[in-house]
């Protein structure tokens, strides 16, 4: 059981006032400024702990944040921790198969056809949970919450075509869906992650701000019952009587033995560019989204010269570093680097747009250097052949300019204005990303030569598929 006691509004702080905060799994400065309306500069001023080039905070940290008040707080009450919105640590152990088969609601039985084959209910869930990275306990609670999937019988008919509230005929079904539930969901986690976001607009008209001391997993859950619930359900969506109540009633509180993902002086990797060495390829693409649509901007996409358009290319995408193939998919090969064979788990390097003639195959341990596939236009929308790189630490996508930007032989990500746009940094040059792919947007690999094995043709997509 959940508790239903209201919490307390906000006072109207004083400018500038010192209020108590513990920092939150993935909490940086970049984005506590944002949300208190501040200056890193402030923060680090009033925790002299925290050093200058901090990049997560430690969960559990005492902190004093001077506020600057804004006006129309939204809700104060948290509804899931953030460890179990990602696909990661926490969902290693859950089957969701044998979950649904255990439940009642009409998802037992549902079928439909998605990428590919034919999918039970379940396996819907964990098709898009794996794409989008998003917590399929999660989405199996929306399912309940909007639609009865686990509870009721037989699916109410006024439902059967948006199960999930939302009323566009490009998103039909179960599926499509929870494909524009989870591409929702990763929006608001992110931005209000990354200090992207201070308010969202109500369907009435009115100003929405989350309340500074939320927790990403929450924030984003008040984004989706602003689309999916009318202006009536909103409120009480948000509440500990609304979707809270769904999902601890399926899986437990929450909140109980909650383990943080992320932990504080989160480091990436050493990793490498994406290419041979000596070869020249162009950034065609800065931070934009690594899959899906909006956030988080998280991949970076580089394309070989010797070819434009969708020619599969001759050259060879390689590893950026060692690590265990654990997944492949049209135009996907998933690199984990920890070696427990888990994607939910550790570091991973996330390949889109390879071509399946000659790409690694699931099994494959390779080393930093060595070919991955082919790039091409195969997986995903493209112009041209190139190769969209990303990472994800313990399930949860990571932004490839903020805190902990993407960086590769020193060649920093720096975010531009509008996704695909930005710059790679390293002691004072700069490339800049281009789709034209021209002498700006060139940069060429300086790592150290590798023997590259020939891959064996994978003469059947993945299992996993």
């Amino acid at each position: 059981m959940i508790t239903s006691t209201p919490l307390p509004a906000r006072p109207q702080y004083d400018p500038g006032q010192l209020v108590d905060y513990t920092a939150q799994s993935g909490d940086t400065l970049i984005a506590l400024a944002t949300r208190f309306n501040t200056s890193i500069a402030e923060i680090l001023e009033a925790n002299p702990v925290i050093p200058q080039n901090a990049t997560t905070l430690p969960p559990g940290l005492p902190m004093r944040i001077p506020i600057y008040y804004r006006a129309f707080w939204g809700s104060a009450y948290p509804i899931i921790p953030d460890s179990l919105f990602v696909n990661g640590p926490a969902a290693v152990e859950f089957n969701a198969q044998a979950f649904v088969d255990a439940q009642d609601g009409w998802l037992k039985n549902y079928r439909e056809y998605a990428s590919g084959r034919v999918r039970t209910g379940a396996g819907l869930v964990d098709l898009v949970a794996t794409h989008f990275s998003v917590s399929p306990r999660l989405l199996l609670a929306l399912l309940e919450h909007q639609a009865g999937a686990l509870s009721q019988r037989v699916q109410e008919q006024s439902k059967s075509t948006y199960p999930l509230g939302y009323e566009n005929y490009r998103n039909t079904g179960v599926y499509l869906q929870l494909v524009w539930a989870a591409n929702q969901l990763n929006n608001g986690y992110y931005l209000w992650r990354n200090g992207k976001l201070t308010e969202f607009e109500r369907p009435d008209g009115t100003i929405f701000r989350p309340d500074p001391w939320q927790n990403a997993a929450s924030v984003s859950l008040q984004l989706f019952f602003n689309t999916a619930e009318p202006a009536t359900g909103f409120e009480s969506a948000i509440g500990p009587e609304g979707f809270a109540r769904t999902f601890a009633a399926l899986f437990g509180d929450p909140w109980v033995n909650d383990v943080p993902h992320l932990q504080g002086s989160l480091e990436q990797p050493e990793l490498r560019l994406p290419f041979p060495p000596g070869e020249a390829w162009a950034l065609t693409g800065g931070p934009h989204t690594g899959w899906g649509q909006g956030e988080p901007w998280a991949a970076l996409d580089f394309a070989p010269g010797e070819k434009r358009g969708c020619l599969t290319s001759g050259q060879w995408a390689t590893a950026m570093a060692d690590g265990s193939v654990v997944r492949t998919d049209v135009g996907t090969v998933v690199l984990d680097l920890d070696g427990d064979g888990d994607e939910r788990t550790g570091w991973v390097l996330f390949y889109l747009h390879l071509a399946k003639e000659e790409r690694v195959q699931v099994g494959d341990h390779i080393l930093a250097g060595q070919p991955v596939g082919h790039p091409s236009c195969e997986g995903g929308s493209s112009t041209g052949s190139h190769v969209h790189v990303a990472r994800k630490y313990n399930g949860e996508w990571v932004e490839a300019a903020g805190a902990l930007p993407f960086v590769m032989e020193d060649w920093t990500a720096q975010e531009g204005p509008d996704a695909y746009s930005g710059l790679l940094v390293r002691q004072g040059y700069l490339v800049r990303a281009c789709t034209c792919s021209d002498e700006a947007s060139a940069i060429v690999s300086q790592a150290p030569f590798v023997a590259l094995p020939t891959p064996q043709v994978d003469e059947t997509e993945s299992a996993n598929n």
